[in-house]
């Protein structure tokens, strides 16, 4: 039994997991069906069939436009269960594909109001990496002068926090800085105010190291390193720095790496050719700007330390449009503002947000984000000087190449949800299975077999339990599993009793009286009755198989050149219990069956 068990739980695994693996085209949604016919079928057989299709199903196929009509293509309404029925059905016969009319839709857009100035989030491709994930459940750190929650980011997620500036737990922002960089990450989004951040559902940790002059030291900011580290984060967001190599800040940096932290930081505003500490250090993602034609900003440090380059804006003036947009603080009112800054400082939370968007789709070790970040890349030709790193980042492809191989838990969810599986009368009316009646098959088989044993005792066994499940139902589950852009037939298969694989085979809504009758049974038992241990197997068979012709004859009595009608359902109730008398045959002699 526990074998058997084993065995189901694995197949349930495989399947859904094949139908989730990412490399895979995702099912779409659809509420109409698309038939091709061949080019070879003539007019009035393509007629006879629309009529056949629009008399069956109720329904009313037709060309989609005028220019269909050479090519033969109908639309018809329909959901899953009508495509399953007609890709099962004879119309093979005369179509080259039988497929869903798939909506297709633009990427979600957020309501934020002014997310249309955000041409920074445009410029990474963040908008399709959000098909995939917003960051939930990961932690940004951002080291900085502090985070107020200003308006908008009243619905952003925070956990506590410390101010190494005043050795207090409570951190207010008093420079502006800090919550501009925190926006960039996570700015509440889809909350029809403001503007939006990248990795919108992550947690933002403010830990202030920097004065409201804009001022830190080492000290406080290996400190900080440290508490974020020690306090779960997964990434740590550094948009300052400055010169000289410290020993102290090394080490907190590496302590964090240890800890599975990814570090990123900025590379620094003058415009030289090295990046500034601490994004020169190991274990640092350094991060030089750009603008918003892509170009390098002319402030933005460049050279050694450069890993990645992303978004920093560059402001002409008056003009702020080419800034990089966020809700800050005003610091000498202290009132919520919208205003867009530029530097390395903005870029550098770029690269933190796409980060947690990458550890959110399953990759955790900081060196293989790093990669992640890096091959994903837009690659800049002729990049001698090292402006760009690895190149220009790309929120859409690296979030594709973090889940390459990866099943989540989310795509399970989706999947489940995108078939059917969440709505309980997709079970219970036979969406793909009539569920009533397949619990009463492998009951009532169980069932059967325990009243046999009280007159003849035997002992449980693990084939014959396979036998009972294989005689009665199959692994039924199995034949909601769709694999898209893939044959279906394997998992109809393995989710197919005994009596219904030939059915399956000639995809045939009706019962096969060759298959669907004691022959199986019987031919089991006289191939295995000598068998020690798969003699449970046929037995198991035979009961189970009692069980689903009796259970069949009285709500789907289908059978091929039979019909429905009454020649059907006897048929199928007297080879149940020519069944159950070959089972209580082959039981009877012995007493037990191993």
């Amino acid at each position: 039994m526990k074998k058997l068990l084993l065995v189901v739980l694995f197949l349930v695994g495989l399947g859904w997991a094949l139908t989730t693996f990412p490399g895979l085209a995702v099912e779409g949604s659809y509420n109409s069906i698309i038939l091709d016919f061949r080019e070879d079928v003539g007019a009035a057989q393509i007629e006879s069939q629309i009529d056949a299709i629009a008399k069956t199903y109720s329904t009313s196929p037709h060309y989609n436009s005028e220019f269909s009509l050479a090519d033969h293509i109908f639309i018809m309404p329909g959901d899953k269960k009508l495509l399953d029925k007609l890709r099962n059905s004879d119309l093979r016969k005369y179509t080259e594909f039988i497929e869903p009319d798939y909506l297709y839709r633009t990427y979600a857009v957020p309501n934020d109001p002014e997310y249309g100035k955000q041409w920074n989030m445009r410029s990474i491709n963040v908008e399709t990496a959000w098909d995939q994930t917003k960051g939930k459940g990961i932690t940004v750190a951002v080291i900085d002068t502090g985070i107020s929650q200003v308006p908008d980011l009243l619905d952003t997620n925070f956990v506590a926090g410390y101010d190494f500036v005043n050795d207090r737990t409570s951190v207010r922002d008093d420079n502006g800085h800090g919550t501009h960089v925190a926006g960039t990450i996570a700015q509440a989004t889809n909350n029809k105010f403001g503007v939006a951040g990248i990795a919108y559902e992550a947690n933002l940790m403010p830990l202030k190291v920097l004065s409201a002059e804009g001022g830190g030291t080492v000290a406080d900011i290996a400190e900080a390193i440290r508490f974020a580290a020690d306090q779960k984060a997964d990434v740590i967001n550094m948009s300052l720095g400055g010169g000289g190599e410290s020993q102290l800040m090394k080490e907190a940096i590496d302590y964090a790496h240890s800890k599975g932290v990814v570090v990123v930081a900025a590379a620094g505003n003058a415009g030289r050719n090295a990046a500034e500490y601490p994004a020169r250090y190991p274990h640092v993602i350094g991060v030089s700007a750009l603008d918003a034609a892509g170009s390098k900003t002319p402030y933005s440090n460049y050279g050694a330390g450069i890993d990645i380059s992303a978004p920093g804006g560059l402001i002409d003036g008056e003009d702020k449009t080419g800034g990089i947009l966020q809700n800050t603080l005003n610091p000498q009112t202290g009132e919520s503002v919208f205003e867009a800054f530029q530097g390395t400082s903005m870029a550098a939370p770029h690269v933190s947000g796409v980060v947690a968007l990458i550890k959110a789709a399953g990759v955790t070790n900081p060196d293989e984000i790093e990669e992640v970040i890096k091959q994903s890349a837009l690659v800049v030709q002729d990049d001698n000087l090292n402006h760009f790193g690895a190149g220009k980042l790309d929120a859409a492809a690296a979030v594709k190449l973090a889940a390459q191989g990866k099943i989540s838990f989310q795509d399970f969810f989706r999947w489940l949800r995108d078939n059917g599986y969440l709505n309980p009368r997709f079970w219970i009316d036979g969406g793909v299975i009539a569920l009533g009646p397949k619990l009463a098959m492998v009951l009532g088989s169980y069932l059967l077999a325990w009243l046999l044993k009280i007159y003849f005792p035997f002992a449980w066994t693990w084939s014959l339990s396979s036998g009972l499940v294989m005689g009665s139902t199959g692994l039924f589950f199995l034949r909601g599993v769709y694999l898209f852009d893939a044959p279906q037939w394997p998992f109809r298969l393995m989710g197919s009793s005994l009596a219904e694989m030939g059915s399956t085979v000639q995809l045939s809504g009706g019962l096969n009286p060759f298959f669907a009758s004691i022959l199986i049974p019987l031919g089991l038992v006289l191939l295995l009755l000598g068998h020690r241990t798969w003699k449970g197997f046929a037995i198991g068979s035979a009961i189970g198989m009692a069980v689903f012709l009796a259970i069949s004859a009285v709500t789907s009595p289908a059978l091929m050149w039979l019909g429905d009608g009454i020649m059907a359902r006897l048929f199928l109730a007297v080879n149940a219990i020519l069944c159950f008398a070959l089972a209580r045959l082959v039981v009877k002699p012995e007493g037990r069956i191993a």
